[in-house]
């Protein structure tokens, strides 16, 4: 039985341990301790963002997190995170860390939480009142044979992103992430601060991602994170005007080429189910379904 647990906001210095906490829990997710750095401190006022860990027996063994969605012009929506390490579950620590975060979301002014659990934190979540909207599935492909890279199109100059405009990639996102399946839509996207929290993260590898150009526009685009031999393909999107080209098939084929040759041995990814041609290019690119996730939603009492 586990005694003395600590609940407090978590701190930059936490960094390296909630990462390691986190592949602990999330073997499929790639999160270095920089992102996670990164992650504790930099965020915009307005989302009202609160960070906690947990401590016992001396170390740290549960994160959470909680904040308003501030890129969506729908308002009252917001996220939580919550995961504890398997061998500090149900005791408690789980109940301690949603009750926090749900009064501060409820103080704040969300009116909707969503929030995405693996199988087994299903009863749990569904304790506390969420119920089921969509479901997110998530992959990982080895990266010592890859399909045969496909054709570039007349017209279509491939860059790495360390030779773009950060204006042209953020336009290019926020066009293409219109129609992201979800909950609510990513139509409230502030420049400064997807620069600050997309394009100056530091483990978005700009030599890995690319992007496909029409002149100076941005057209099509995979955004790849690294972390030691491990990458996670954060986005990839096409803009409406150039899709059913094989541009992202193109772009994530480049960009995994480019990975391997810079060591890493395994990249993953995550897709909505509704998001049918994400999913039918990650199976051709040899991506095997290693986890499913199922997203919730909570109402808040006023």
């Amino acid at each position: 039985m586990t005694t003395g647990v600590v609940i407090r906001p978590a701190v930059a210095d936490d960094a390296e341990e909630v990462a390691a906490l986190r592949r602990t829990v999330y073997s499929y997710k790639v999160m270095s301790a920089k992102a996670t750095r990164h992650m504790i401190t930099v965020h915009s006022p307005e989302e009202r963002f609160l960070a906690l860990v947990a401590e016992a027996d001396g170390k740290l063994v549960a994160w959470a997190s909680g904040g308003l969605n501030i890129w969506t012009s729908d308002s009252g929506w917001a996220g939580i995170s919550i995961y504890v390490h398997p061998d500090y579950r149900k005791q408690g620590i789980g109940t301690r860390l949603s009750d926090r975060l749900h009064q501060h979301l409820t103080e704040i002014g969300a009116t909707r939480v969503r929030v995405f659990v693996q199988p087994d934190g299903l009863e749990f979540a569904r304790n506390l009142g969420y119920d089921g909207t969509r479901q997110m599935h998530f992959a990982g492909v080895e990266l010592k044979s890859l399909p045969e890279q496909p054709e570039t199109p007349e017209g279509i100059d491939l860059v790495t992103f360390d030779q773009v405009d950060p204006r042209a990639a953020y336009t290019a996102d926020t066009i293409a992430s219109l129609d992201e399946p979800g909950d609510s839509p990513l139509d409230a996207v502030d420049y400064d601060q997807w620069v600050e929290e997309i394009w100056n993260n530091p483990t978005l590898d700009k030599a890995i991602s690319v992007a496909a150009m029409v002149g100076d526009q941005m057209v099509c685009f995979t955004m790849v994170e690294t972390d030691t031999d491990r990458a996670w393909s954060g986005m990839t999107g096409t803009i409406p005007e150039y899709r059913g080209r094989g541009l992202a098939k193109l772009v994530k084929s480049v960009a995994l080429r480019r990975a391997a040759d810079a060591g890493i041995t395994a990249a993953y990814t995550s897709n909505d189910d509704e998001n049918g041609p994400m999913l039918a290019i990650n199976n051709w690119l040899g991506y095997q379904r290693v986890q499913t996730e199922f997203g919730l939603i909570r109402t808040l009492d006023a």
